[in-house]
């Protein structure tokens, strides 16, 4: 069997000048490797035409640029794309297409499963596989039919991209940097459930905007709804997030899904601005949808209309997420936990025929 070989995508400029000078090309061959993977997203080394061919066959022996194309796709009537990819242990992570007037933004998923277990995320009960390599993420981005009309890329997929952060980190540096796509980090959007080393680290990194999982202000609910609330408090991460400026490039948003009869009720609108008081920051409200197992259901248009207004007759900046995709398991980890299912049922058929 032939070693597998190591996938370019991924690598920063330092790491492909590093790679190619190891192999006895000139340092400014890694620009030349970038700029045709990012600048002109090629899908193997042979079309890197401005190396020469000896060079192109020694970084064959290797590498290669270690994209690959989704495994199957889910399209919406509103024109939402869900994709799924494969993994190289067999196991499946979710990217999500969403086009909306002029914006088109994707969804990326940094880690297989999820560690945080949210009563709401269907991805949480996958349970946590492992994390996404730089390559892995960026591929969501790389492989898709539409990643030129792209104007946003938001990081919540499946998994909590600050328990992989080394990896995110990697994959924002070569989305915003001159050698890579080359794009503000206005455009990107990253979210936590508020891991607080995490997002310390991330703030100092990145000028990428934040999106804190919050949905409920009171503490109690949120363990029940987020068992990290247990170690990462929302009121404790408010404070931390007081000290830092988002009135400029950076903007802070908190995510708030709301569910019938648990969190809808102008209480929690009231508690939520005594939280965020004197905080630059938005709220953005999102409807529940109903995922199997669950006993959580969505609320009504009347009740998340008068909760927005409630937000900003009071000075919070809010908004109501449109729903999309509904008609293709859009919820995060619908489509990745139905393939698994569908997987172990062909795996016990064939079993049983050779039992019989």
């Amino acid at each position: 069997m032939s070693e597998k070989k190591i996938s370019l995508l991924g690598k920063t400029l330092g790491e492909l000048t590093e790679i190619v000078t190891s192999l006895g090309m000139p340092k400014f061959t890694g620009k030349q490797v970038a700029r045709w993977m990012y600048g002109r997203k090629v899908a193997s080394i042979d079309e890197m035409t401005d190396l020469s061919l000896k060079n192109r066959e020694r970084l064959k022996e290797m590498y290669e640029v270690g994209a690959s194309a989704p495994v199957h796709e889910m399209r919406s009537v509103d024109g939402t794309v869900k994709y799924l990819f494969r993994t190289p242990d067999n196991n499946y992570i979710e990217s999500v297409y969403i086009p909306d007037g002029e914006r088109a933004t994707l969804c990326v998923s940094s880690q297989v499963g999820c560690k945080m277990n949210c009563k709401f995320c269907m991805t949480g009960k996958q349970g946590f596989s492992g994390n996404l390599t730089t390559a892995q993420i960026l591929n969501q981005i790389y492989s898709i039919p539409e990643r030129d009309t792209l104007t946003n890329v938001v990081f919540m997929g499946m998994g909590e991209p600050m328990d992989n952060l080394d990896a995110v980190l990697r994959s924002l540096e070569v989305l915003t940097a001159d050698y890579g796509y080359a794009w503000s980090p206005k455009r990107i959007t990253v979210s936590t459930v508020g891991l607080r080393r995490g997002m310390e680290h991330f703030l100092k990194e990145s000028d990428c905007h934040l999106a804190v999982s919050m949905h409920s202000p009171f503490p109690a609910q949120r363990g029940e709804l987020m068992p990290a609330e247990k170690a990462f408090s929302i009121r404790e991460i408010v404070d931390m997030l007081r000290g830092y400026d988002f009135s400029k490039q950076r903007r802070l948003s908190f995510e708030y899904i709301v569910f019938g009869g648990v969190n809808d009720n102008l209480a929690y609108a009231k508690e939520l601005v005594k939280l965020v008081r004197g905080l630059d920051c938005r709220v953005n409200l999102i409807r529940f949808h109903a995922i199997p197992g669950v006993d959580l259901q969505g609320t009504d248009a009347d009740t998340m209309l008068a909760f927005r207004d409630y937000l900003t007759r009071h000075g919070v900046f809010a908004t109501i997420r449109a729903s999309r995709g509904e008609d293709i398991f859009a919820a995060c980890g619908m489509l990745s936990t139905a393939e698994k299912q569908a997987e172990r049922q062909h795996v016990h058929k064939d079993k049983t025929k050779i039992n019989k």
